[in-house]
C-alpha cells in the first residue's frame, strides 16, 4: 500500500513538475544552479532501470516538499557512484531527472 501511495504522489509530481519549473513567463525551464542542489539520503539503487530512489529534502528549483522519490539519472554512470544508504548532495531537473550528484559533505 505504502509503495502505491508513493508511486501516486510521485505521479502527481511530475505530472506538475514542468509547469512550476517555468519562470519569467518566457516559455523556457529553468536551468539548474548551485542553489537548486538538495541533500538527500539513497534508499536504493537500481541499475537495470537506470533510477535511484532517494528520500530527499526540499526540492526548491520544483516547489517539492520533502519526501522519497524514484529519480532516473542523467548517465548511467552515476549509479556506480551511490548505495543504499549514501548521504549525498544532488540535483534534479524539470524533467525529474537526477543530473548532478554527490556524496554530502
Amino acid at each position: 500500500m505504502k509503495a502505491i501511495v508513493s508511486a501516486l504522489l510521485a505521479a502527481a509530481c511530475m505530472a506538475g513538475a514542468p509547469a512550476m519549473a517555468q519562470h519569467g513567463g518566457h516559455g523556457q525551464a529553468a536551468s539548474a544552479s548551485a542553489s537548486d542542489s538538495t541533500d538527500g539520503e539513497i534508499k536504493k539503487v537500481d541499475k537495470p532501470s537506470g533510477k535511484l530512489t532517494i528520500k530527499h529534502g526540499e526540492l526548491k528549483n520544483l516547489g517539492m516538499g520533502a519526501m522519497t522519490m524514484v529519480f532516473k539519472v542523467k548517465e548511467a554512470g552515476m549509479l556506480d557512484k551511490v548505495k543504499a544508504g549514501d548521504k549525498v548532495r544532488f540535483t534534479v531537473d524539470n524533467t525529474m531527472t537526477v543530473t548532478a550528484i554527490e556524496a554530502a559533505k
